[in-house]
C-alpha cells in the first residue's frame, strides 16, 4: 500500500501526530517505561508530547508503543485531549458548543519487528504507516496529509507552534531547531513529513542487518549466520542514522532557545535544574484529563 499526499486546504487537511515511545530503553532504569517519567508535578513526558501535537494542530494523535505498557498509558490519557486553541474562546457565545477533540489512539509496535529493528526512528514509522492504513480503510478522503512528530524525550514550549500552525499544516516540512540542530544531528527536536520522507526513512531503516550475511549458497539461499552482536543492527540505530538530508532553512523552521533533551539521566537532571522546569505545570483539566467516548448506543432487546 503507497502513501497519497492530497493537496487540500481548509479544515479537510489532516496532520497526523506521531508519539514514538517504542525503542530501546534509556538509562533512567524504572519500573515503569521511561517516557512515564515526569516533567513537572503529575505531569508526563508523554503527556507532553501529545500536548504538543495538540498545539501543533493535528487533528488525530498515534501514539506508538509496545503492547504490554498500552494499557497503563491509556488508563491515564484517555481517548482524547482538547485542542487548546478551540478549548476555550472567550468571544465565542457557545465556547464549549464549538470545542474540538483530537481522538487519540494507541499503535502497538508490530511482533515481527520487535527485537530486530525497534529502534525509536522506527516507532515513527510505524505509527505514520498505521494511520495511513487505518485512514485508508474508513475513506481515502482522510489520508493523514502530514505527519507531526513529537518526541517524549525532547521539551520545549509547545505554546510556541499556535503562531505557525498554516506552516506546520502545508505541504511544505516544518522543523523545530535548537542552536541550529535538528534529529539530522541526533536531538529529540519535533518536525513534519510527508510521504516521500516516509520511504526515505524506511529505506534507512531497511539498511540494518538481518540474522544471515549476504552471502549465498548454490541454491541461492543465505545460510551463513551473522555474529549475535552484528544481528539486527537497526535496533541500535539513533535518529541521525535515520532521518539525514533533512530540508530545513530558515523559512521552514522555528528555532526554540530553551529546549531540552531528556533522553539520559544526566540530561534529565539538567532539565529539571532549570528555569523552564520551574515554569512547566499540568495542563488545566479542561485540556487533559482522562476520559472516553462513550460507547455506541445499541436498540434494546425488551
Amino acid at each position: 500500500m503507497e502513501f497519497d499526499t492530497k493537496n487540500v486546504n481548509g479544515s479537510s487537511y489532516h496532520l497526523a501526530g506521531i508519539v514514538p515511545c517504542g525503542g530501546q530503553p534509556l538509562d533512567y532504569g524504572m519500573e515503569w517505561p521511561d517516557f512515564m517519567m515526569p516533567i513537572a508535578p503529575n505531569y508526563t513526558m508523554i503527556e507532553a508530547a501529545i500536548m504538543e501535537c495538540a498545539w501543533a494542530g493535528c487533528e488525530t494523535i498515534w501514539v506508538c508503543l509496545y503492547e504490554d505498557t498500552a494499557p497503563l498509558v491509556r488508563h491515564r490519557i484517555g481517548d482524547f485531549v482538547q485542542d487548546p486553541v478551540w478549548a476555550w474562546r472567550g468571544m465565542d457565545p457557545q465556547p464549549t458548543a464549538n470545542q474540538k477533540r483530537i481522538p487519540i489512539f494507541y499503535v502497538p509496535v508490530h511482533p515481527k519487528n520487535r527485537f530486530r529493528r525497534d529502534c525509536l526512528a522506527w516507532s515513527v514509522i510505524e505509527g505514520a504507516l498505521s494511520a495511513f492504513k487505518t485512514s485508508a480503510t474508513v475513506s481515502k478522503w482522510i489520508y493523514p496529509n502530514k505527519y507531526w512528530v513529537s518526541f517524549p524525550y525532547g521539551y520545549f514550549n509547545p505554546e510556541l507552534l499556535r503562531e505557525h500552525r498554516q506552516k506546520i499544516s502545508s505541504p511544505k516540512n516544518f522543523y523545530i531547531t535548537h542552536k541550529g540542530q535538528t534529529t539530522e544531528q541526533g536531538l529529540h527536536t519535533s518536525f513534519s513529513f510527508g510521504k516521500d520522507e516516509f520511504i526515505k526513512f524506511r529505506r534507512q531503516i531497511r539498511k540494518g542487518t538481518g540474522k544471515f550475511t549476504n552471502e549465498l549458497d548454490d541454491d541461492g539461499i543465505p545460510r551463513t549466520k551473522l555474529p549475535i552482536e552484528e544481528r539486527y543492527s537497526a535496533r541500535w540505530f539513533g535518529l541521525e542514522d535515520v532521518f539525514k538530508d533533512l530540508d530545513n532553512s530558515k523559512e521552514n523552521s522555528l528555532e526554540v532557545s530553551e529546549f531540552y533533551d531528556l533522553s539520559s539521566w544526566d540530561k534529565y537532571r539538567n532539565y529539571l535544574s532549570s528555569d523552564l522546569a520551574e515554569k512547566i505545570t499540568r495542563p488545566p483539566e479542561w485540556l487533559m484529563k482522562f476520559s472516553e467516548f462513550g460507547s455506541i448506543s445499541l436498540d434494546r432487546k425488551d
